[in-house]
Parts: C-alpha cells; sequence; structure tokens
C-alpha cells in the first residue's frame, strides 16, 4: 500500500518558539517516517502581512534552516517554497471562479479582521481559496493542525467536493490530523505568541533562556506556579514533575532554575545543529530549490488535469 500524504504549511513569520515546536514543528518531523510529506514555506501567504523585502527573503532562509535543524529531512519530505510553485496561484484563481463571497465571508481570518475594524485586503479574503489550492495539489489526505485551523481543511473539502461535482471527480478529500494540544503560556501567563512578546525562542542561549523564564509570572497565592508547572510539563511527565513542584511548594526561584536546567539540556543541541547549518547557507538554499522541483512535477501534472476538466486546455 502507497503512503498517505501528508502536507504542512508555515509563514515565514519570525524566530519559532518552544510553543510552536511542541504544537506543531515535531509533530511534523516525527510524521516523516509514516506519510509521503510535502512541507511548504507559505511565502505567498506572508504577503498579506508583510510589506519589508529584505525581512521576508531572511525569514524564509531561516525559517529552511530552523526546520533543517529540528531534524526535518529532504530525504523523507518535499521540502519547498510556495512561489517556486506557480501552480498553487492558478488552482486558487480556479477555485475562486466556482467560490461565492457569502461563503469566503464565514472564514475566521476574514471575520476576525472585520471584528477588530481592519481594512480587508483582497488576499487576506481570498486566502482560503489558495489554502485550499496548497493542500489539493497533491492530493493530500492529512493535514496536520489544531483546532483553531481546522477550518483551513474544512475549506478545502468543500472546495473538492465541489470542483468535483462541477467538472468531474479530480481531488481526493483531506482531513485534518489533529493533536489535542493544551495552550502553552508565555511568561506574561496569556497564550505564548509572538504577538504577545512573551515567548520563549525555540533557539536561545543560555542567558535568553534564563531572563525569560525568570519573568514568568507567578501568583503569589499559589502552591505550586502553574505557568512555570506547564511549560516544564512540556519537558517531563506529570509523574515525573510533580512530586518534585509539591515537595518546593512555593520555592518559586528553586523551580523556575530547575525549568532553566531543563530546558537548557532540551535547547542546546538543537541551537548547536542550527549553527551548522547556519554554516553553509547555499546548502539550505539548494534544498529549498530541489524540493520545489519536486513538488512542481507533481503539482504541474495535477494542473494539466484540472486544465483539461474545466476546459481551457486545447492543445
Amino acid at each position: 500500500m502507497p503512503k498517505k500524504v501528508l502536507l504542512s504549511g508555515i509563514q515565514p513569520s519570525g524566530k519559532p518558539h518552544i510553543g510552536n515546536y511542541f504544537g506543531l514543528m515535531k509533530r511534523i518531523v516525527d510524521y516523516q517516517d509514516e506519510y509521503t510529506s510535502y512541507f511548504f514555506i507559505a511565502d505567498y501567504h506572508a504577503l498579506n502581512s508583510f510589506r519589508d523585502k529584505q525581512t521576508l527573503k531572511n525569514n524564509i532562509i531561516e525559517i529552511v534552516i530552523d526546520y533543517l535543524a529540528i531534524g526535518l529531512n529532504p530525504e523523507k519530505s518535499i521540502i519547498f517554497k510556495q512561489s517556486d510553485v506557480p501552480e498553487h496561484t492558478e488552482l486558487a484563481w480556479i477555485f475562486e471562479t466556482i467560490t461565492t463571497m457569502p461563503y469566503l465571508e464565514r472564514a475566521h481570518a476574514y471575520k476576525d479582521a472585520k471584528a477588530k475594524g481592519k481594512e480587508v485586503n483582497a488576499g487576506l479574503f481570498n486566502y482560503p481559496m489558495l489554502m485550499a489550492a496548497d493542500i489539493l495539489l497533491y492530493d493530500t489526505n492529512l493535514v496536520p493542525t489544531g483546532r483553531d485551523q481546522e477550518q483551513h481543511v474544512e475549506i478545502a473539502r468543500d472546495t473538492a467536493l465541489k470542483f468535483n461535482n462541477t467538472f468531474g471527480e479530480t481531488f481526493s478529500l483531506p482531513i485534518s490530523k489533529i493533536a489535542e494540544i493544551p495552550v502553552i503560556p508565555g511568561t506574561d501567563g496569556r497564550k505564548m505568541s509572538k504577538s504577545y512578546n512573551n515567548t520563549i525562542p525555540l533557539f536561545a542561549p543560555y542567558e535568553e533562556i534564563k531572563k525569560c523564564v525568570m519573568s514568568i509570572i507567578t501568583d503569589s497565592g499559589e502552591g505550586i506556579p502553574k505557568n512555570v508547572y506547564a511549560i516544564h510539563n512540556l519537558l517531563r511527565p506529570a509523574s515525573e514533575l510533580l512530586p518534585i513542584y509539591e515537595s518546593k511548594a512555593g520555592k518559586y526561584k528553586e523551580l523556575k532554575e530547575l525549568l532553566i536546567e531543563d530546558l537548557e539540556k532540551f535547547i542546546a543541541p538543537l541551537r548547536e545543529k542550527r549553527k551548522e547549518f547556519e554554516k553553509d547557507i547555499p546548502k539550505a538554499l539548494k534544498i529549498l530549490k530541489e524540493g520545489g522541483e519536486r513538488a512542481k512535477k507533481v503539482a504541474s501534472k495535477k494542473m494539466d488535469e484540472v486544465r483539461e476538466k474545466v476546459g481551457v486546455k486545447v492543445y
């Protein structure tokens, strides 16, 4: 039996943090042996928020290095850049011609932007169609996602069904591969997020780890500091961790120092691997370019079928 196809994409939005790692990054690496895996950098999606070309270029390079450092293997996964496969935007346009505006108005990103009084550009409004194209081009079976991103896969399924019903059976129907991941608190107690500036960077040096952990907010009325414990629980199981926290109840400094020690043990090997990849940027970019060429072969074949189905292929 051929392996099922798994696809995941990420926008090049800056330095990853440990919440990103335990929320998605680790899962992508773990799935490599089980699935035919496509991993793409969503640089066209990023244009909805980036206006500085050098920052975007740098972020693309950085994210390739980040994922190679955590174990994404080009011999097991096709690693590529969205803009290197123009079939993504071509298919998105075709999907837009069969999708109504009221349907797109249901998208969470659009509704959230409207609720906040933001001016919505056409890219953000049509974003779900490009996402659907990203997923459907590769006959994807599974998309790893959290509950908050599940709608993207639902829209891709709806779009595949509509296209199949209109033009004939063409696309497989993807499903979400959801992992129930607890909300990882940041240093201020809110969800760890770059937008809140409350993260512990994944490749942080020791002094930065120490500074971040010591800034974690604790409630003086707590015996066990819940935010410190929740982060620590990513590194050690509760069966091992809880007795330590109970025996040191109220000793916040000692518990934070223990977390610093464990974070350093976890981060240091990743940090060193990343430094090795940083020494050879051309090699990382070669991996990305070759991945784009591999992805394009698959996408091009699919688009030939799509063009035939919609009637624009005449020779």
